[in-house]
């Protein structure tokens, strides 16, 4: 292949035969394996050094001849479009000799731009002038493309000359191709280019093989300092001592360091204490060990056989300090199993037993902020290593979140858990009275401890609460019996109660302790299962509250939502479909940053304020410009920085008329758009900080959306999850929209949702999908006004004829007054352009807009003034009537019922008939 060199061969390693095969041969290789192990190092490094920088060498050279070219080909298309668009090109074209005109301007245009030459050609590649006038007249290859209409560049090779070319079609304002510009620079040119970069880059090489050699050196002397100098064979000796011990000792070894961190252990000792895989590196306390021996690892004190709980064995530990003996700070720990100990076996299990229940119970109960599995948990992690029957009964606030009042009468059971499935107690679910005195129970609620029936068989009290029920257990072979009462922070919330039955030892005076133990730890995860459930049922039924019930009537577009709040805590995603005039609708939506009553009290704040702010028919930018400013200023009034900071929004105007929607967003995910086609992409829109920081301008984004496009909002907690991130989440949702392409809106939600929900949700979840509308052109008037009273009368009689097309007789009186008003008004006060709307819709919209910024606004008429009722008389005929800004002037639009309806009494009001009069003109 040319410009590479033919591969050479390798050698293949291979020691030569014959009676000195086995013989070291003098050479840097055995020289290299007599050497330390920092010598070792030292080679290998600067040879990996040269290997790197000899390939970064030709990376950069490679990379720098394809970047001039690149550079070349960028020059020269602008080059050649800026001579194509220049002016008298396309009329020097269309001159009888194209040759003539444009010579000279080939040749002008050539000095100072920066390529090798430039040619203006036929459609056919035929040139007509060139920078090299013996050209002219030969015919260009491969401009086809560009004869096509499409503008390219490319590293061309044949006659004249290889090049970095651009051709760009000269085309006429119908877009008709009537001629070709070519620029270029010659690959010569840009090889002497790429030789003018050679010298830095080799010095650059050389000033890096520079600095990998003292780098290498530098690492080569550390590593001798920490080796001592020492060679392979001794090394190897080493690790093959070190590998006996972690391996092949049957006593435990654990060396710790003088941060109490582990720096060895070996496998006998990860077997004696169930060290996790990871435990290298890590301190002590942090290896999941029992407290007594983890606090003597970390200690350094130096024992002799104390005996420690590891799981279910006894352990004799033994400990020394290393640095007396020439180790680094830290102790060395000997492991020896001694659990065959048989004194000290009954009681050790015992104690094992226990503490194992109680770890577990540690672990395994208050998982979940659920009340019932909470108690669940209680009931199984105690059968059957303690009890042969478990059941736990909780008052009845307890579950739904409640606190409890009164004295605990009854209780229901929550939880049973049991060795068999054929128990003789009441099921789950069932009420428990506790209403009999002198019942265990009753002596447990009064006293507040645990108390022990050690032989039901004889226990007459504890029959007197349900003789029949007793009878059952005691004939199912239930004996014994320790109640506690489930109390947190001086509350009872319940009772558990821990049974025995045949086969198994009665409870003891002991089991008390432990029990009172385990109920305790059960009583703070309900406690803090029900102050969950209590927050997050207020929480979630304050935020279903403030969002949208009902959505209002409109007729822009046909939209579903889901909502759905997290299963943990409720957070503050929220979202909106707000009606504003001309027909248009806003469509929101939000999410707080945070979980609980004040997300939820936060998204309640700002829909409130975007729904209030959306009444001044502001600009999506604007608005959010407006919500920022309102969350600055509320973050600094919040007390105790419970501020609101971190909340998202999106939010977009969509026009049925037109077809547009505007788009701003501050720091909310980007909207999917669903053409009628089935595409789906996600637009690029401007990004700015979420509301409150307040740091930069908002910017909207003009999307042109056709009739039947699906316009798809939703929050983070739909595309991110911790199994999922959001790239991921994205594409997902980009594929369930594109499959298939006709979905309803309502379709849609439950498509997405059936597929994106996650398994646990960590977050809310508001999915907004809206499917657009178009206003039939039919039912849509314009006109254009002149700055002249005189023009008033000739829009009024076109506006009457309309209507009694659209069959709106009834209201055209009406529509004329109001027309005749605003027209005035804007004639009188406004400034070109003026313009005249009707919008046929739901309601009949009249608008009026010019090009002033000045806006009316409603006042009380004297007497005695010769006008000013006249937007009384708009307020009184119209059901709505406003004004909104545009980029250039303003609008003022009313929306009158279809229906029509009673005149108001305008005789009330003196000097209305004047104003009439001089609006209606003749």
């Amino acid at each position: 292949m040319p410009g590479r060199s033919a591969p050479r061969r390798r050698a293949t390693g291979r020691r030569p035969a014959g009676p000195d095969a086995g013989r070291r041969r003098p050479g840097l290789w055995w020289e290299l394996r007599g050497r330390s192990v920092a010598g070792q190092v030292l080679l290998l490094q600067v040879l990996v050094a040269v290997l790197l920088i000899a390939a970064a060498l030709l990376v950069v050279t490679t990379q720098a001849r394809n970047d001039t070219e690149q550079d070349a080909q960028r020059r020269s298309r602008a080059a050649a479009a800026a001579y194509a668009n220049a002016p008298g090109v396309a009329e020097a074209l269309r001159s009888d000799d194209p040759t003539l005109r444009l010579q000279p301007s080939v040749e002008a245009a050539h000095w100072g731009s920066g390529v090798d030459f430039i040619a203006v050609m036929a459609t056919d590649g035929t040139r007509y002038a060139d920078t090299d006038a013996d050209l002219v007249g030969e015919r260009t290859s491969g401009v086809e493309r560009a004869a096509k209409g499409e503008a390219f560049s490319e590293i061309f090779r044949g006659d004249p000359t290889d090049a970095a070319r651009a051709v760009v079609p000269v085309t006429e304002p119908d877009g008709m191709v009537i001629g070709l510009v070519a620029a270029g620079v010659e690959i010569e040119t840009v090889g002497e280019s790429v030789d003018g970069q050679l010298p830095v880059i080799f010095i650059s090489a050389a000033a890096a093989l520079a600095l990998a050699v003292g780098s290498a050196a530098l690492v080569s002397r550390r590593l001798s300092r920490q080796t001592r100098g020492i060679g392979p064979s001794e090394m190897t000796r080493m690790y093959e001592h070190h590998d006996a011990v972690l391996h092949a000792v049957r006593e435990g070894v654990l060396i710790i360091g003088h941060d109490g961190r582990l720096a060895l252990a070996n496998d006998e000792a990860r077997r004696l204490l169930e060290l996790p895989p990871d435990a290298d590196g890590r301190h002590v306390t942090e290896l999941g060990l029992d407290p007594s021996t983890a606090e003597l690892l970390s200690s350094h004190r130096a024992v002799t056989d104390e005996v420690h709980l590891a799981g279910d064995r006894l352990v004799a530990v033994n400990t020394r300090p290393t640095a007396p003996h020439g180790g680094p700070p830290g102790s060395v720990a000997t492991l020896r199993d001694t659990t065959e100990l048989s004194a000290l076996s009954g009681t050790a299990q015992v104690a094992r037993d226990r503490l194992k229940i109680l770890y577990d119970a540690g672990v395994r109960i208050g998982t979940t902020l659920d009340v019932v599995r909470t108690a669940e948990e209680l009931a199984d992690v105690t059968v059957p290593r303690f009890a042969d029957f478990v059941t736990v009964e909780l008052l009845e606030p307890v579950p739904l979140g409640g606190e409890p009042v009164g004295p605990p009468t009854e209780m229901r059971r929550t939880a049973l858990s049991g060795v068999r499935d054929d128990h003789p107690f009441q099921p789950v679910g069932d009420l428990i009275p506790f209403v009999a005195p002198g019942t265990p129970m009753a002596a447990a609620l009064a006293g507040g401890h645990a108390v022990l029936e050690a032989d039901l068989t004889v226990a007459d009290a504890w029959r007197a609460q349900d003789p029949v029920g007793a009878g059952h257990a005691v004939a199912y072979g239930i004996h014994s019996l320790v109640t506690v009462p489930l109390q947190a922070r001086g509350v009872v919330l319940g009772m558990t109660n821990f049974w025995r039955g045949a086969g198994s030892e009665p409870f003891g005076e002991d089991d008390l302790t432990f029990a009172e133990e385990l109920a305790a730890r059960a009583a703070v995860a309900i406690d803090n299962a029900r102050r969950f459930t209590r927050e997050h049922a207020m929480a979630e039924t304050l935020q279903r509250s403030l969002l949208p019930h009902v959505l209002p009537h409109q007729s822009a577009l046909d939209v579903a939502y889901r909502y759905l709040p997290a299963q943990a805590r409720v957070g503050g995603d929220w979202f909106d479909v707000i009606p504003l005039p001309g027909a248009r609708v806003a469509l929101v939506v939000g999410d707080v940053v945070g979980h609980g009553l004040h997300a939820a009290a936060t998204m309640g704040r700002l829909r409130t304020a975007v729904h209030n702010f959306s009444t001044l028919d502001l600009p999506p930018d604007e608005l959010l410009a407006y919500l920022d400013e309102l969350v600055s200023r509320i973050d600094q009034d919040e007390p105790g920085g419970e501020g609101i900071t971190g909340a998202t929004c999106l939010y977009a105007i969509y026009d049925p008329v037109s077809g547009r929607c505007d788009v701003s967003r501050a720091g909310h995910l980007a909207p999917a758009v669903v053409r009628p086609d089935g595409t789906v992409d996600f637009p690029e829109l401007p990004l700015a900080p979420p509301l409150g920081l307040g740091s930069m301008p908002f910017e909207s984004t003009e999307l042109h959306l056709p009739e039947g496009s699906r316009l798809v909002l939703y929050t983070d907690g739909l595309v991110e999850d911790r199994d999922r991130d959001i790239d991921a989440g994205i594409a997902l949702l980009r594929t369930t929209l594109a499959d298939p392409a006709d979905r309803t809106p309502e379709e849609t939600c439950e498509a997405v949702f059936a597929r994106m929900l996650p398994d646990h949700r960590r977050d809310d979840i508001a999915l907004l999908v809206a499917r657009t509308r178009l206003l039939d052109r039919s039912r849509i008037a314009e006109w254009d006004v002149p700055l002249d009273p005189a023009a008033v009368a000739g829009v009024r009689a076109a506006c009457t004829r309309r209507l009694a097309d659209w069959g709106l007789e009834d209201i055209a009186f009406t529509t004329e007054l109001v027309l005749s008003e605003l027209l005035t008004n804007a004639i009188r006060y406004g400034s070109a352009p003026i313009h005249v709307r009707l919008l046929y819709e739901r309601t009949l919209i009249c608008e009026v807009s010019d090009g002033s910024s000045t806006s009316p606004h409603l006042r009380r008429a004297a007497i005695t003034d010769e006008g000013g009722r006249g937007l009384f008389l708009v307020a009184q005929l119209a059901q709505r009537w406003g004004t909104r800004y545009t980029p250039t002037g303003k609008v003022v639009w009313t929306e009158q019922a279809l229906g029509g309806g009673p005149l108001p009494d305008l005789g009330l009001l003196p000097g209305l008939d004047a104003d009439l009069d001089a609006d209606l003109g003749p």
